[in-house]
């Protein structure tokens, strides 16, 4: 398993961001509209870690990893066959890939495809 976006939403996307930078000496870039406005820094082996702010006013602050998969209607298809709701269907984000949200066991769960 790759993650290959971590999404954090929160209320304070700068605090955030400076507390990660300084922990692990990461940089993040500046708000990447197609991904919500979120500022985006590099994962180590790859991927993305996005922070953004709450899209609306009763999106709560949220970890939700995106597991990147190969096929994502085939991956969201066994996620409703093991019982996961989903939240968001397959969704394409120009020049980022397609992804799809799923609840299950209390939490969030994403898939991305390239």
């Amino acid at each position: 398993m790759q993650i290959q976006y971590l999404e954090i939403v929160t209320n304070d996307v700068d605090a955030v961001c400076a507390a990660y930078a300084a922990a692990s000496g990461v940089e993040f870039g500046g708000p990447d509209a197609g991904l919500g406005n979120a500022r985006t820094a590099a994962l180590a082996g790859g991927g993305r870690v996005g922070v953004r702010a709450p899209l609306r006013e009763t999106e709560e602050p949220v970890v939700r990893p995106y597991w990147l998969v190969e096929d994502l209607e085939a991956a969201v298809a066994a996620v409703v066959e093991a019982g996961g709701q989903i939240a968001v269907p397959p969704t394409e984000i120009p020049g980022h890939g397609s992804f799809a949200i799923y609840l299950r066991g209390g939490n969030d769960h994403g898939l991305w495809q390239l």
